[in-house]
């Protein structure tokens, strides 16, 4: 206990010596690039890290020799570790269960843990990731710890704030807000209720299991009560907002607050625009925690059905799941998959013919034609697993997606990606440059990618949220952990399935 205690003081006296992350990253530090955009050194002293990777050091050290650009190499440099050098903000143990780990780790410059955020953090090291001794394997296992234990307290919320054992403060959101049902205000930060937050707890799951076959971690803690919790709020989430007789039915999700934003809030004093009986998961906000027009958001039900059939594999393999739950997962996937060929492939605007999958609908007939640049998306079904990327529906909505006929494809000299009503029309976000990317066999179409997202961050070396597509000096969050680890996710796979690319110039 005593040099339990020493070490904690170590750390936090290290850590008062350690520049705030949020203001470091805002300007450049040297030394630069050999390149010509001269991109700076973004990661922090080594003993300011939150979490140092032996894995993730080696897989930089590696990457340095296969990639050959230097601008380049030095954003994979800078993004490929910022979760794990940033935004572990505690990692530790279950009061009650000294085996069960966990971690909590915050998006980057909010101070709050989001299901989908942190998932996609983690995701960046899934393929080095290779059995449950690896020193990334004890932070998936707390994520996934700790995402279960918030599914069980409250389900229906979006982003949390740190458990008690870790003694951290950090102050709560959501003063003026009307939300059923009710949470505790100490635990939750945001109560948006985002379909995506359950497909991103299933993912995250899978890539654990997929990389370690430690199938015995998902039967000792609270997961199997989580898969519960979730199936129950989706299952009430399909109700419709009538019945057959035609009266109103209320719903077991309402979410109201005062606010200058048309996407900030849910109309309809709180319910929504109605929705009828289809098979799909009302997803009341997007993932960009903007609120949907129809509730039924396609690539958030998409994500659900994909994630819930490895889910699936994963409960019938436990001897202590409930009888028949892996069933009604598997069952439940099906049925999604099912509902979506049926109410969202529509006609696309371009000919009235060929068909596309329409971004939101709500079961009477009406749909959003568009795509936003937050994953899950339309562009990053394949990414995703939901489909193959040459299935003729999804190339057909591709090429709409990256086309004028998508409002909220935003085209500059600076840089052309989708974007999206988070933030204004005009900006793109090179989180939907990467999905392009992950989606794309076409070695041009990568390259020509790949030269604006090293081109566009205003010197920084770091991946933003958006860019204004005529002004890369104008720009949204400097520190978004979730956009730079999926950056260098991305550079891994092309090492893997494009190594060419990679020895590329990327120079003006």
């Amino acid at each position: 206990m005593w040099l339990w205690t020493v070490a904690l003081l170590v750390v936090s006296a290290i850590a008062q010596r350690c520049p705030s992350y949020s203001s470091y990253s805002r300007q450049r530090h040297g030394p630069f690039s050999a390149g010509a955009y001269q991109l700076s050194y973004q990661r922090p002293a080594p003993a300011c890290r939150t979490f140092n990777s032996s894995a993730v050091e080696g897989a930089i050290g590696r990457m340095q020799s296969l990639i050959k650009d230097p601008d380049l190499f030095r954003l994979f440099e800078n993004s490929f570790p910022n979760t794990l050098d940033t935004t572990i903000a505690w990692k530790g143990f279950a009061a009650n269960n000294s085996d069960e780990d966990l971690c909590f780790i915050i998006t980057g410059d909010i101070n709050a843990m989001w299901l989908r955020d942190s998932a996609n953090q983690m995701q960046s090291y899934r393929s080095i990731l290779n059995s449950p001794e690896d020193d990334i394997a004890s932070l998936y296992r707390g994520v996934i710890n700790l995402q279960a234990r918030y599914l069980n307290e409250a389900p229906y919320c979006n982003a949390f704030l740190p458990p008690p054992e870790s003694g951290i403060a950090f102050s709560p959101n959501g003063a003026g807000y009307v939300v059923t049902p009710s949470y505790d205000n100490r635990v939750v930060f945001s109560c948006n209720f985002e379909l995506d937050s359950f497909a991103a707890f299933l993912e995250i799951s899978h890539d654990y299991y997929n990389a370690t076959q430690d199938i015995d971690f998902f039967g000792k803690f609270q997961w199997i009560a989580a898969v519960q919790s979730l199936l129950g709020v989706a299952t009430d989430m399909m109700e419709p907002t009538y019945a057959p007789d035609g009266a109103a039915l209320g719903s077991t999700y309402t979410f109201q607050v005062s606010t200058m934003s048309f996407t900030g809030t849910l109309g309809n004093f709180g319910l929504g625009n109605p929705t009828n009986r289809t098979g799909l998961v009302r997803s009341p906000f997007r993932p960009s925690d903007d609120t949907s027009v129809f509730e039924f958001l396609v690539p958030a039900n998409a994500m659900f059905a994909r994630y819930l059939e490895t889910g699936a594999e994963i409960m019938d393999l436990l001897p202590n799941a409930p009888r028949g739950l892996a069933r009604q997962m598997s069952d439940m996937a099906a049925s999604l998959r099912a509902a979506i060929d049926q109410y969202a492939i529509v006609p696309s605007p371009s000919d009235g013919q060929t068909t596309i999958y329409a971004y939101e609908v709500d079961g009477f007939g009406g749909r959003i034609l568009m795509d936003d640049a937050n994953i899950p998306s339309l562009l990053s079904l394949p990414f995703l697993g939901y489909l193959d990327r040459d299935d003729p529906i999804y190339q057909n909505t591709r090429q709409f997606v990256l086309s004028s006929g998508n409002p909220w494809f935003s085209r500059g000299p600076v840089i052309s990606a989708v974007g999206g009503p988070h933030i204004r029309p005009g900006t793109a976000w090179p989180m939907a440059s990467i999905a392009r990317i992950l989606t794309s066999d076409d070695d041009e179409e990568i390259v020509g990618q790949l030269q604006e997202l090293v081109s566009s961050t205003d010197g920084l070396g770091l991946i933003h949220e958006s860019i204004n597509t005529f002004d890369q000096s104008r720009w949204t969050r400097q520190w978004f952990s979730w956009a730079n680890g999926l950056f260098g996710q991305m550079i891994l796979d092309l090492a893997v399935n494009k190594p060419g690319l990679l020895a590329r110039s990327f120079q003006p």
